[in-house]
Parts: C-alpha cells; sequence; structure tokens
C-alpha cells in the first residue's frame, strides 16, 4: 500500500497544508482539536476538494489540481468511520452490516460476513437495532460495516472521541485486532496520546494546519511538542508475552533483552503486544535498590540527557536494546550526578504501565 498525499486547502482564515506519505498499517494524523486532521481526512475520502495539490493511492491518482483531475468519492473505494456511529436506526445490526456490501464491487471480493462478525465480537448482536446498543457497540457495527463494502483504505475520523473510558477499553482490543489480522491499511485520527501510541505504526503530528513532525509512533511520542505535552511523554515499546504468572495475574513480557511485568493480559504466549511507558513514572537508581514493590528494575545505561524545563530534564535510557525514557528534577540529576554513559537502574512499577 502507498498513499501519498501533497495538498493546500484554505477554510476562511483557516488553511491546511500537509505532504505525507504512507505505506503499511496505521497511520494516525495527530493533534490537538483545530489543528487540521478532520479536512485533511476529509481530503483523502474525497469530501472535501482541496485547492491545490496532489493525492495518489496505489498508483491511482485521486487528486491532481493541475490537469484537473478528482475521484468523487464512491469511486475511490475508501471505508470510512466517523466520531459517531452513523447507524440506520431502523435496520437491525445484520442489515447495517450488510449494508456495506453494496459497495463492495465484484461479488466474492472482500471479507466474508462471518469473518468481521468474528473479528468484531458481534455475533449476539445481530439481532438488535442500534437504539439497544452500547456506544462501543455501535462503533464495532460501524467498523464492522466499512469493512463490509471491502475497502483498499479505512479512514477513521476519532471513532472514540464519544465514547467514555470503559467503552474505549471495550472497542481498543477490536481495533488491535483489525490492525493485527487485517491487510487493510488505515489513516486513523485523533488527539489521544493513549490511542496513538497503542494503534499507530507512523504518526503525523498537525499543528495549525501544518505537520510539524513525522515518523514512527515509538519516536514521535517521546518528543515533547504543543501536541504531546510533557506529561504525555514516554516510551512505546513492542513486545513478546513470555510467560504468564495465573496465580498473581502477573504477564512476562519479553523486548530486546529486557523483562518487563505487567498486570495480567488475555494474551497468549508468543503475542506480540504494546506498551506505553509514560516518563514521569520511570525513575532511576545508581545502584539496583531493594525491598521495593516495583515489579521492573531494569539495568540501563544512559543514552542522552535533554535539555531541562520548568525544573525537570527528559533521560533516555538503553535497556537492554531497547530505548526508554525517564523524566527527573534537575535536582535528581545533579545529586546523582547522572551522564551519558552512566549506568543505571531504571524503576517502573507494574500499575503504571499502559495498554
Amino acid at each position: 500500500m502507498s498513499l501519498v498525499v501533497e495538498i493546500r486547502h484554505r477554510l476562511g482564515t483557516f488553511s491546511v497544508e500537509a505532504a505525507f506519505s504512507s505505506d503499511r498499517g496505521v497511520t494516525a494524523l495527530f493533534g490537538r482539536s483545530g489543528s487540521g486532521k478532520t479536512s485533511l481526512i476529509n481530503i483523502i475520502a474525497g469530501l472535501l476538494r482541496p485547492g491545490s495539490g496532489r493525492i495518489v493511492f496505489n498508483g491511482d491518482v485521486l487528486v491532481d489540481s493541475d490537469n484537473r483531475i478528482f475521484v468523487p468519492p464512491h469511486r475511490r473505494r475508501f471505508g470510512y468511520v466517523f466520531q459517531e456511529a452513523r447507524l440506520f436506526p431502523h435496520l437491525s445490526v445484520r442489515r447495517n452490516l450488510t449494508y456495506g456490501r453494496w459497495f463492495k464491487g465484484k461479488a466474492g471480493d472482500g471479507p466474508s460476513f462471518d469473518r468481521i462478525v468474528d473479528l468484531l465480537g458481534v455475533e449476539t448482536l445481530l439481532g438488535r437495532v442500534p437504539a439497544n446498543l452500547s456506544g462501543g457497540e455501535k462503533q464495532r457495527i460501524a467498523i464492522g460495516r466499512a469493512l463490509l463494502s471491502n475497502p483498499r483504505l479505512l479512514l477513521m475520523d476519532e471513532p472514540l472521541a464519544a465514547l467514555d473510558e470503559e467503552r474505549k477499553a471495550e472497542i481498543l482490543p477490536y481495533l488491535e485486532r483489525l490492525r493485527d489480522e487485517t491487510k487493510i491499511p488505515i489513516v486513523y485520527v485523533s488527539h489521544s496520546v493513549s490511542e496513538v501510541a497503542r494503534l499507530a505504526n507512523k504518526v503525523i503530528v498537525l499543528e495549525h494546519g501544518r505537520i510539524s513532525a513525522s515518523g514512527d509512533a515509538a519516536t514521535i511520542l517521546s518528543l515533547p511538542s504543543s501536541a504531546v505535552s510533557r506529561r504525555e511523554v514516554g516510551t512505546v515499546i513492542d513486545g513478546i508475552v513470555e510467560a504468564t504468572d495465573a496465580e498473581h495475574q502477573i504477564t512476562l513480557i519479553r523486548a530486546g533483552n529486557a523483562e518487563i511485568r505487567v498486570p495480567h493480559l488475555d494474551a497468549g504466549i508468543g503475542k506480540t503486544v504494546r506498551l506505553q511507558i509514560a516518563a514521569r513514572d520511570v525513575m532511576l537508581a545508581t545502584s539496583k535498590p531493594e525491598g521495593l514493590s516495583a515489579l521492573n528494575i531494569l539495568p540501563a545505561t544512559i543514552i542522552e540527557i535533554g535539555g531541562a524545563a520548568q525544573g525537570m530534564v527528559d533521560i533516555r535510557l538503553d535497556c537492554g536494546g531497547v530505548t526508554i525514557v525517564s523524566r527527573v528534577t534537575t535536582l535528581s540529576r545533579d545529586m546523582l550526578k547522572l551522564h551519558v554513559g552512566k549506568p543505571v537502574h531504571a524503576i517502573i512499577k507494574s500499575v503504571a504501565l499502559d495498554l
């Protein structure tokens, strides 16, 4: 998959100007409200015609202002999931899902109905109507409807924004399955660091209608910006489930040579999982501490010390081949005589880890 976007567009006094490419997995358009994320995804979808520029998907030219090319939305074969599920209230869940088949092209193409029902865990909902669904269930049906249209690309505009934390926790595992078990590339709009850290392969940061940063999720989310606040800066790590302690409900994850213990995960041995470790939750010690409740005490070497801001400094650590960021006060930096190359121990409470 290859998506190339180079567009410029003005909306009153606000303008969007963006150039980026994406080639696999989940690409997140990330930024604060009003940064231009929804305008950009609507331009990709064809719901908004840009003032100028070019969009190419898998070699197909969708927009080329110089040559007056503009492919309408229904011919792009992109699926779109909005903030609100937008289900048909008078149709059952089954009929809402099968409505997507009207747009799938040749018979037999795309995922089967049973495959999507299983992927999203909605088999018990098929006979219901939307009024009898929770917010998370409605979004799963909206995603299923989009998938059954056999899209070449799936566009998702803040699909969890209208949900409470419990409903978000319900639907995130299904989005992970969608990312991992289908080959459909996804452009995902969000202002949530935790969502992007959990789902995205690549992150495009938008600020005031312009791209301020882009790159892999682990790199971008470890750098403070006006979109990623200092409080939210941290580390994104992909690891493998190595063992489970059923008695104590603890899962052991290996990332590089580091072993990290987290609260119990419903994941089989060998499964790849993603951890988000906030920099503020990583303590440092110059010698290995004893008698702590923290389960993760990782030998590390300092590889970078950032500049001070508001009496705090970010320390980048090599923990067995994995980079972890720790935030400490400048007083702690000086008291511990921290410097690049110094061996330390990174201390992370298991209950502080986000998955």
